[in-house]
């Protein structure tokens, strides 16, 4: 297994009297898929704002490429290689598909503000640059022929590839998706599927949380599974697939007790 990317250790949130995560430790290996899936209420979205900043977390250590940024702000995670798309999709919804992707370029855009008030050469230069590469990208996620549309205009599949094409615009070295699936039809699922794996063979790591099964289990390298805001299991889809811990936290005890018969018949 190659080198953790990212590493959470003793991660824990409450909310008042509720703990919505409770001493999580799990890592991602650099260049692989790795899903966090559960029951609902198990705690994945409050997991995931910790990894990007979005929650602070209450106890615990987030590492990332070895360094600590527990602490880290959102805005300086995005700068060290951490990039997120949202289960509710977030675009500029009267800009142009291309001006969306390029706000995704901020953290590593190097012109001054003086230089882009003043439109100098050296800003030219730059943005044209930041729009060739925004082009690239949506021809990447298959938006290209859409670059001018209006963003608010596009069909909800391409909001969502739009939404990863703006995030792989900060050229992240950890791509999170929030539910990238969530409302696809299965045409979009499987185009979606497709371009995941791209992104996989390029040596993206990938860490998502999806309610999609069977999408999960055709990515994902390894899967942490939370119930109750707490780790159940961890390991290759094969493993969690037959895990009796885990058909029960998604299936009840007797329909748990019932396959595991079926399974020693």
């Amino acid at each position: 297994m190659s080198a953790p990317l990212l590493e959470a250790i003793g991660i824990g949130r409450s909310f008042g009297a509720v703990i919505a995560v409770d001493d999580v430790s799990f890592s991602v290996a650099a260049g692989q898929v790795h899903a966090i899936i559960g029951p609902n209420g198990a705690g994945k979205t409050t997991l995931f704002n910790i990894i990007s900043g979005l929650v602070p977390a209450g106890i615990g250590e987030l590492r990332f490429a070895g360094r600590p940024i527990t602490t880290t702000p959102p805005h300086r995670r995005a700068g060290i290689g951490i990039s997120r798309t949202f289960q509710n999709i977030r675009i500029f919804p009267d800009m142009s598909v291309l001006e969306n992707v390029m706000t995704g370029m901020t953290p590593h855009l190097a012109a001054p503000l003086w230089s882009l008030l003043f439109h100098t050469p050296a800003a030219r230069a730059e943005e044209r640059a930041a729009k060739d590469e925004a082009l690239a990208l949506l021809r990447k996620v298959g938006l290209i022929d859409l670059a001018m549309s209006r963003a608010a205009d596009l069909a909800y599949g391409d909001q969502r590839r739009l939404e990863i094409a703006r995030a792989l615009a900060a050229h992240p070295k950890l791509l999170l998706l929030d539910e990238p699936a969530a409302g696809m039809n299965p045409t979009e699922t499987a185009e979606l599927l497709k371009l995941l794996h791209g992104l996989r063979a390029e040596g993206l790591t990938i860490l998502l949380v999806e309610h999609d099964m069977g999408f999960v289990m055709g990515l994902s390298d390894r899967l942490t599974v939370l119930n109750f805001g707490r780790v159940i299991a961890d390991g290759v889809p094969a493993e969690i697939r037959r895990d009796p811990v885990v058909i029960e936290a998604y299936l009840g005890a007797k329909v748990a007790a019932r396959l595991a018969a079926e399974h020693r018949l």
